[in-house]
Order: C-alpha cells, then sequence, then structure tokens
C-alpha cells in the first residue's frame, strides 16, 4: 500500500518533527479550559471566550503572516513559529510558579499560539511539497493523518493521567517542550534550502493579504472544496462542546466513558488513512474524494440520539468510528488534491487564507450553536447541524481537474 516505502531521509525529519509536536498537543488536549477552572476559577462565559477568541483573535493577527511566509524560506519560518509557541506556553507555568497567572495572560498565549499554529500549517504545507515528489504526497499526507490519530487516540488518555498526578499546568510544559524538539528536528532535515524568488513587485503590498483568497475563489476546484471543508468542520467543532454538555449532563457519564467515546474510535483514523491510497490506486482520487466526504456527512445527525447507560455509549462509539474512519479516507486525499492544484509561489497564502478561514467560521460558529443550545437544547443544536451538515456534500467538485504539476508539463511541452 506504500506505507513501508521511504520518502527520504528529509521528509523522515519532517515527519518525526509533526509527530512530535502532534503527540504534545494532544498531550495537552484541554489543558487550557482546565487551567482555567481549576486554577483561576473562572466560569463557563469566560471558559468560552478563551476558547472562541483564541480562534478568533488568532486567526485575525495570522492574515499578513501568509504573505510574509510565501516570500521566505519556510524552514525557518516553522522553526520560528515553534519556538514562538514553546515560548508563549512555557510563559504559563512560570507564571504560575510565581503566582502571577491571569486570565488575560491565559488569553493571549491562545492568541499568539492559534497564529503561530497557522503560519507554521502554511509554511509545512510548501516544505512538504518541496521535498515529496508530486506521486510520494498522498502517501506523505497518509503518514501525516495516522499520526494525527494515533496522537489524538493516546494523548488524551495520558493527559489526562499526568493531570490527575502533577496538575494541569505540567501538561502544558509537555506540550511547550514538543514544540522544541519539533524546532530541533526540523533544523535537522538539512540540505539547501532556495529563497523564494519575487517576480513581482517586491515587498508586502495590501493585495499579498487577500491573494490566497483571491486564488482559492477563482480556482473551480478549489472554491467548492474550501467551502465543503471550513462548513464541515465548524459544523463538527460546534457541536463538541455540547455533547460534552449533554454526555456529562443530563446523560450522567463518567469521565472516563466520555473519554473512551472519542479515544477508541479513534483507530477509524487509522484504518481510514491506511485506505486512502489502495481506494485512489483502484477508484481515481475524485471518486474517493467525493465518496468519502459524501459518508463523512452522514454521520453527525445521529450523536442527536444518544441515551444514557451502555446504548448511549456504543450509539457515540459507533457513529464516531464512522465519522473518523471516512475523515480518514477523505484528510489525506483533500490535503494532497488541495497542493496538487496550488502552485508552488501561492501555497503559503493559500493554505495561510484556509487556516484563518477555518479558524475563524469554528469560533463563530461554537459561540452561535452555544446561543442556539441555550435558545432550545443540546440535543436541538447537535440535530440542526447534523442536518445541516447532510447538505454539505453539494460543494464537493462534481469534476476531477487536471493537477497543477500535469498542467505545467503540459505548458512546457507546447
Amino acid at each position: 500500500m506504500g506505507l513501508g516505502r521511504s520518502l527520504g531521509r528529509q521528509f523522515g525529519w519532517l515527519w518525526a518533527a509533526y509527530a512530535t509536536s502532534t503527540f504534545g498537543t494532544r498531550l495537552a488536549f484541554d489543558a487550557f479550559p482546565l487551567i482555567a477552572v481549576l486554577v483561576l476559577h473562572v466560569g463557563p462565559a469566560e471558559v468560552s471566550v478563551l476558547a472562541a477568541a483564541g480562534l478568533a483573535v488568532g486567526a485575525a493577527v495570522a492574515v499578513p503572516l501568509g504573505p510574509w511566509v510565501e516570500f521566505r524560506r519556510k524552514r525557518p519560518v516553522m522553526v520560528a513559529m515553534d519556538l514562538t509557541r514553546f515560548a508563549a506556553l512555557m510563559s504559563v507555568p512560570a507564571a504560575f510558579a510565581l503566582g502571577r497567572l491571569s486570565f488575560a495572560q491565559l488569553l493571549v498565549v491562545a492568541v499568539v499560539v492559534a497564529a503561530a499554529d497557522i503560519a507554521f500549517k502554511a509554511a509545512s504545507g510548501a516544505c512538504l511539497k518541496a521535498l515529496v515528489r508530486p506521486e510520494d504526497l498522498l502517501v506523505a499526507n497518509g503518514r501525516f493523518e495516522s499520526t494525527m490519530w494515533t496522537a489524538t487516540a493516546l494523548g488524551p488518555p495520558l493527559g489526562g493521567a499526568a493531570i490527575g498526578l502533577f496538575g494541569p499546568v505540567a501538561t502544558l510544559v509537555a506540550d511547550a517542550v514538543s514544540y522544541l524538539l519539533s524546532a530541533l528536528g526540523i533544523r535537522a532535515i538539512g540540505g539547501k534550502e532556495p529563497r523564494p524568488v519575487r517576480t513581482d513587485a517586491p515587498g508586502l503590498r495590501a493585495r499579498d493579504l487577500l491573494e490566497g483568497w483571491r486564488y482559492i475563489l477563482t480556482h473551480p476546484a478549489l472554491r467548492p472544496l474550501f467551502f465543503n471543508q471550513v462548513l464541515v468542520s465548524s459544523l463538527i467543532m460546534a457541536t463538541s462542546p455540547l455533547l460534552a454538555v449533554l454526555m456529562l449532563g443530563p446523560l450522567a457519564f463518567a469521565p472516563w466513558q466520555y473519554g473512551l467515546a472519542f479515544g477508541a474510535p479513534c483507530v477509524g483514523g487509522l484504518i481510514g488513512s491506511r485506505l486512502a491510497r489502495p481506494l485512489v490506486a483502484r477508484f481515481g482520487r475524485h471518486k474517493v474524494m467525493l465518496t468519502a466526504g459524501t459518508l463523512r456527512a452522514c454521520w453527525l445527525l445521529g450523536l442527536a440520539f444518544i441515551g444514557p447507560g451502555a446504548g448511549g455509549l456504543v450509539l457515540v462509539i459507533a457513529v464516531e468510528l464512522g465519522l473518523i474512519t471516512c475523515m480518514g479516507v477523505f484528510n489525506p486525499v483533500y490535503a494532497t488534491y488541495r497542493l496538487e492544484h496550488t502552485p508552488t509561489d501561492r501555497v503559503a497564502r493559500t493554505l495561510s487564507a484556509w487556516s484563518v478561514t477555518t479558524s475563524a467560521t469554528v469560533a463563530a460558529m461554537t459561540a452561535l450553536w452555544g446561543v442556539l443550545a441555550g435558545i432550545t437544547s443540546p440535543r436541538t443544536a447537535i440535530a440542526i447541524a447534523g442536518l445541516l451538515i447532510l447538505t454539505t456534500p453539494l460543494l464537493l467538485p462534481r469534476r476531477d481537474y487536471p493537477s497543477e504539476h500535469v498542467r505545467e508539463g503540459a505548458d512546457s511541452r507546447t
């Protein structure tokens, strides 16, 4: 299936850096709200502000970072963003040790980390495209996807145990150290990275801020995929806190049952990511993306019917397993498709615009669905999201388009 094929030493270091930081992040899952509640003793409103504002303001701060990243060497940018996240996160345990930790500091750190995340993703996508041959991009993205789901399955339970033993600040230290190790891994990639050459006017111009969105919205393949992915991600994320309220509140599930309900189905992500490449080889990229994207939209509504007891727990696990398996197939195919349809000199701006929009929309939808749940109920709000997500397959590209490197090859022959 191609998963054992070597993609070279340089990719190996990039993958190791990704794995380290991803495991650190999953280990510190929900560390910020836990610190806010357990250490600063704030209420639900402040916790909601921390979650939404971190994403929204971080996305706004990151808007000029896409053009800035585009015309710089990507690996130094990735190292700088890793070190920025390390320093920002380490400021929290330092302030805690001195008895000076405040909610305002947590908010600032959340914003800095969110903005650095977006800049790092933009640079890493461009770095991956430069390190890996076009025909190996799907294999590389499949490995990232399987790593992410492995970390998602293992990280939160281990993080919960660490919080029980050492307190909530300890997992944030582990997360910070993981970024430091990631920076070292990126430095170890080695080789000479050429400086991007700008063929038009030098310097950052106002139009550069919107170039990523301009490219996405005028591209016949990326435009529908963009709206589909942003809407699906925001609807899924908007229901996550509501499901926690429903399961841990009225349905009286124990915290370990809640963790099991979302940890066990992550095996579906591993299965899906391993199936992605052979499915593409057999049925074609576009058909697999369309089918997996459609099936992915069919599961969320099932969470509105969760009941108490073992039956409810089995239902959540089954729904999440189906959803995550479809995501495991879809995500590496979609990530590869997006890179293949983006020219090298626009990758950072395109990925940055994509991430900024996703973060801002997730923040807005999470807040909106919180209001909707307050007016109706968490179960009703989850059902509405489940019905809306059923329409998202209509936004998937209806036909296949030649990738960027195929068009460039055709142009070079004419």
